[in-house]
């Protein structure tokens, strides 16, 4: 069961066109930087499986595709594997595409009534068929493949891209993914920029000379800042007892094994 908090806001993802390519290209980067970063396989899959754990309770990204849920959060249907949401643009983008490579999909009547929900918690024209067919579009790996694309189109590429830009190890760069998983990065004053531009005020990432453990105590400071501004962040877990375990143990490229907890619930990766 999908926990119900982890949402971003409506208007931080107005910015998924921002979202293609990264804030800013510091110059330099750190050697550690350009050895290794979350885009590598193996790391990928963990950040796939840490996400999964706050967003599905669960290590099973893999069995979220078919995944959809109303979860009362004013985003509307909440679905797939990294929680598209009908009220905030992801989830019609998704279609879009999915409709563009497979034309006359089970989806594709949907189109007016996504574009009509759009900003809203609004189920008008999605009742009562439109979890079913989801679900049985999961079935096809032409959308499981659209998922994929979106997520890193919109969320995982940017993250990495500015983590890299930053100078950041692959901890870093994945707690700039979490951070626009939950906040999306338009130009919202809780979107992951804007946490960003926040953690500058207090330290300097290492591409710009500064100490990256530091760098990120203020980052993960500044995302726990604007989660409390909502009420259905406000289980700060996912940062407090997840990226926080590894930053005290200066596990800052994710090497398993790795043990954490999400909402109460114990995790390991070996």
């Amino acid at each position: 069961m999908r926990h119900p908090t982890p949402r971003r806001t409506a208007l931080a993802l107005f910015g998924a066109a921002l979202a293609a390519a990264p804030l800013l290209r510091p110059s330099h980067a750190t050697a550690s930087a350009r050895a290794i970063g979350l885009d590598d396989p193996a790391k990928k899959e963990i950040a796939m499986q840490l996400v999964s754990s706050a967003e599905n309770s669960s290590l099973d990204w893999k069995a979220q595709y078919q995944y959809i849920e109303d979860i009362r959060d004013g985003r509307g249907y909440t679905a797939g594997i990294i929680g598209f949401c009908s009220g905030t643009g992801d989830m019609l983008d998704l279609v879009e595409l999915y409709t563009g490579r497979r034309p006359g999909n089970v989806l594709a009547r949907y189109l007016p009534a996504l574009r009509r929900v759009d900003g809203s918690d609004s189920h008008d024209g999605l009742d009562p068929g439109f979890p079913g067919d989801w679900r049985r579009a999961a079935r096809d790996a032409v959308f499981r493949r659209a998922q994929d694309d979106e997520r890193d189109r919109v969320y995982f590429g940017p993250a990495v891209r500015q983590g890299k830009a930053d100078g950041l190890r692959v901890l870093g760069q994945f707690a700039y993914y979490d951070a626009i998983v939950m906040h999306g990065d338009g130009n919202d004053p809780l979107s992951f920029r804007n946490i960003r531009k926040r953690a500058l005020r207090t330290a300097e990432p290492p591409a710009s000379g500064g100490d990256e453990v530091t760098y990120l105590d203020a980052f993960l400071d500044a995302r726990v800042w604007a989660m409390r501004q909502e009420e259905a962040h406000s289980d700060t877990s996912r940062v407090d007892t997840a990226q926080r375990v590894f930053l005290r143990g200066r596990n800052l490229d994710l090497d398993p094994p790795l043990d954490w907890k999400v909402y109460g619930d114990s995790y390991h990766i070996g």
